[in-house]
């Protein structure tokens, strides 16, 4: 059983562009976010590898995580995730050697296996299709076997730096693949039910009932992300949720673009099932003011049974955006 007052919060950053500003505005906002989430006590800050996405900017994770590591003291940074299959095992393991190395005790590789974008880009990423999520299970074991090489192991090819670092390692997943092969490895899960919630418990289960104790962890360790929008009062979170139904919206119509502005009625801008659907990818979210934002995380947990909370929040205004962090770290500590 989780003691709820001992449950992490950590937070998840798609650097989002909203409409009118640029990607350098969009990391000047995660780098005030990160700076705030260290300061309020949030266990880890991890960015989202998304791609040809006009209105998210964490594309170069690694990059990005360097940036605001370089400019937090204590915060864990890391990738929630980088997809593995577009990229060389080697390359992500030197990628994140180096930030080990330049930040030590601070970095998290979480490692996802969906291309984080449409199929043109994963062929404009991977330049062929060699890079199949059928290697997924070898290529985290193969970095595993790097970050735990024992001192003076010598294996032919081995990232520099990176071999024998120890970087945590985590899988992200949004069905049941991941919690499977999380169990399987004896690694840390997370699921992304911010955007997926359907196999969250099933996942979950999954994944408690077949772990097997590994070097790197002896129990099962499960995070789960949701939405949070938190603000003085249910009125302006539900006014500010409306960004992020947009953009729902708009992904599904092939349109993805910049966050858009809230609005103050969400009625004329969907048909009943897009309604429905964005309502249906939306409902593990958790939308009002400090109590609200309080009882849900009471019930959140209290049906989970989750080790950690990743929270979510794509809002449009930054000012609105640092204090939703800050009421949603106050609801946690109050539970």
């Amino acid at each position: 059983m989780s003691d709820k007052k001992n449950v992490p919060l950590s937070v998840l950053d798609l650097a989002p562009i909203p409409q009118g500003a640029t990607a350098r505005d969009a990391f000047h906002s995660s780098l005030a976010l990160a700076q705030q989430a260290e300061k309020s006590g949030y266990n880890r800050y991890w960015l989202a590898e998304h791609h040809n996405m006009t209105g998210i900017a964490s594309a170069a994770t690694s990059v990005l995580i360097g940036y605001l590591a370089a400019n937090t003291s204590t915060l864990r940074l890391g990738s929630g995730g980088v997809m593995l299959p577009n990229h060389s095992p080697l390359v992500i393991a030197e990628q994140f050697g180096t930030l080990e190395s330049l930040y030590p005790g601070r970095i998290d590789l979480g490692l996802g296996r969906a291309p984080g974008s449409d199929q043109r880009t994963m062929m404009a990423l991977r330049r062929h299709m060699g890079g199949h999520v059928d290697n997924f299970p070898s290529d985290v074991a193969e970095m595993i076997s790097w970050f735990d090489a024992k001192e003076g192991e010598q294996p032919a090819v081995q990232p520099v730096p990176g071999l024998g670092l120890k970087i945590p390692v985590w899988l992200l997943g949004s069905s049941l693949y991941s919690a499977q092969l999380s169990a399987q490895l004896g690694l840390p899960f997370a699921f992304a039910s911010h955007f997926a919630p359907d196999m969250l418990y099933q996942a979950l289960h999954l994944y408690r009932e077949n772990f097997k104790p590994s070097a790197r962890l002896e129990k099962p360790h499960a995070m789960v992300c949701v939405n949070v929008i938190a603000a003085d009062s249910e009125r302006d979170a539900r006014f500010m949720f409306t960004s992020m139904q947009q953009q729902f919206i708009n992904l599904r119509r092939g349109r993805p673009g910049p966050l858009p502005a809230p609005v103050e009625n969400m009625d004329n801008l969907w048909s009943p099932s897009e309604q429905y659907g964005v309502q249906q990818a939306l409902s593990m979210s958790i939308v009002g003011d400090v109590e609200k934002v309080r009882q849900g995380l009471i019930t959140l947990i209290r049906e989970t049974q989750a080790d950690e909370i990743m929270v979510n929040g794509q809002i449009f205004d930054q000012q609105a955006r640092v204090r939703s962090f800050e009421l949603t770290m106050e609801a946690h500590k109050s539970l």
